[in-house]
């Protein structure tokens, strides 16, 4: 009987207890509610509770009376200083504050064909384009961001909006990027000095698109973390070498202003800037290699000959009737009409053009040597290596089997043309995997041309165009070629033996 009445009063003290401390909780006093305001780090250290007549024991097992009070409460102030750590700097900032573009130089090398990357002062505005969707390349990411934050604090983080705000709460830094309106196209053109993909070769696309108005594109840094990954060059542990060697690429060696070097176009102050960053400069007889990489330029054009302006994401600001840019391919479809499509193809510039044929088939492909490997490859167009200066004309399921694809010079003008006879209501047109939202009809035309990339004569060529793809530089200089027969090997699977051979 006694063990039980003291079972009981165990118990009301638990339940007093927490019944006193939840009181507490919900009503704090003045002095308590001020310092949760002003200090976090304030712990509150509660008495034993009981109520009058509670029974209690002393040292020696004795039940004796308590007397306390439900609500005593002593707060204690832990030893830390009040807001000892600065506020996370949670915003997204308009892409409009950063500073100009940099504008870097590439020069032909003796040793290969690929070009040497040479900035002016190192790079302040870094734009990163992830695969949507991807839990792999979202944490990719995030720590990619952070570790440019830390490691090279003078450089900014760009963004696209939607990634913008998904992504700036993780950071404590800000975060740039335009305002989604129709000209943030032009923002990325005047802004960003490089580009760095997270994701497989539609990132890359995607990436490229972003300049499809632009007559020049930033550096293309990818890492290969995508479902095929033919344009990848790096896997994504490297990121932290890879980008150090885009970062100085360029960058004047210790020695260098001690000499009279005639390649060394770098300011002081920019010398400076590359000083501040640890570890030793490659020099600039040491720069990151580039494989400039054609593109298409297309034109639409009505019946009458008016060119037409191109729709979102693709237009110009103020709808202006230009051409746009395409890095793989423009494909003319008939989508769902089931009635093939009648396609006249001329070659050469208005008024001097040629009709090469009148085709009937499913569709046609006017692709660039990046874009062989795509969508032309699956419809049995040739590979092209992507040093080769040209453009690919595929058919795709055409009813003729004498019709067969061609390989024509980059700067061969190339016209397709909706014939009157066309079954179908409209023609599909796509670049590189956009669909353009009107179709085009009977008379209606689009002109292809591959890309002016450079300037000058052989040996003082400026390289103004193209897309410039960062590849792995080594000894030799042969890393870029060996990456695209590798890719062949390895990825498409070239030539691979059946049966036990395979």
């Amino acid at each position: 009987m006694q063990s039980l009445h003291f079972r009981l009063h165990d118990r009301m003290r638990v339940s007093f207890a927490r019944r006193a401390a939840l009181s507490s909780a919900q009503s704090p006093s003045p002095l308590a509610r001020c310092n949760f305001i002003c200090c976090p780090s304030l712990i509150l250290e509660t008495h034993p509770v009981r109520k009058w007549g509670e029974c209690a024991y002393d040292s020696n097992g004795t039940m004796t009376r308590a007397w306390r009070c439900l609500n005593t409460i002593k707060p204690t102030v832990a030893p830390a200083r009040c807001f000892h750590n600065s506020a996370r700097r949670l915003e997204i900032r308009h892409l409009a504050e950063l500073p100009q573009r940099l504008h870097p130089q590439f020069k032909e090398t003796s040793t290969d064909d690929l070009l040497a990357l040479r900035w002016p002062s190192p790079p302040r505005n870094i734009l990163l384009v992830r695969k949507d969707n991807d839990a792999e390349a979202r944490d990719a990411l995030t720590e990619f961001a952070h570790h440019i934050h830390s490691t090279y604090p003078d450089v900014s983080i760009v963004l696209e909006p939607d990634v913008a705000r998904e992504f700036h709460s993780d950071f404590s830094f800000p975060v740039y990027a335009p305002d989604g309106t129709k000209d943030q196209h032009n923002l990325y053109q005047e802004k960003v000095d490089l580009t760095s993909t997270l994701g497989g070769d539609g990132t890359v696309l995607h990436a490229a698109s972003l300049f499809a108005t632009a007559p020049s594109v930033p550096p293309i840094l990818s890492f290969s973390m995508g479902t095929l990954g033919f344009l990848g060059e790096w896997k994504f542990h490297e990121y932290k070498r890879a980008f150090r060697q885009v970062y100085v690429s360029g960058a004047p060696s210790p020695l260098a202003e001690n000499t009279n070097d005639s390649n060394n176009t770098t300011t002081p102050d920019s010398s400076q800037a590359w000083s501040n960053i640890k570890g030793k400069s490659l020099g600039q007889t040491r720069c990151s290699r580039i494989l400039m990489r054609n593109r298409l330029r297309i034109g639409i054009f009505d019946s009458n000959g008016q060119r037409l302006p191109h729709e979102a994401p693709f237009a110009h600001s103020a709808d202006q009737c230009e051409d746009i840019f395409a890095l793989n391919e423009v494909l003319l479809h008939r989508g769902a009409n089931p009635h093939l499509a009648n396609i006249t193809i001329l070659i050469g510039a208005p008024p001097h053009q040629r009709t090469l044929t009148t085709a009937i088939a499913d569709g046609f492909l006017v692709s660039t040597p990046t874009g062989s490997t795509a969508y032309s490859l699956s419809s049995g167009g040739s590979i092209v290596h992507p040093l080769v200066s040209s453009l690919l004309l595929t058919p795709i399921c055409p009813r003729s089997l004498s019709f067969r694809p061609l390989v024509l010079p980059a700067n061969t003008p190339v016209t397709l043309r909706i014939e009157a006879d066309n079954r179908g209501k409209e023609i599909e047109v796509s670049v590189d995997g956009v669909r353009r939202q009107q179709g085009l009809g009977a008379g209606m035309e689009v002109r292809v041309v591959g890309e002016e990339v450079t300037t000058g004569e052989s040996g003082k060529r400026q390289w103004t165009g193209g897309v410039p793809s960062i590849v792995r530089s080594g000894v030799g200089g042969g890393d870029g070629e060996d990456h695209w027969v590798g890719g062949l090997n390895s990825l498409l699977k070239f030539n691979y033996p059946f049966g036990d051979r395979g």
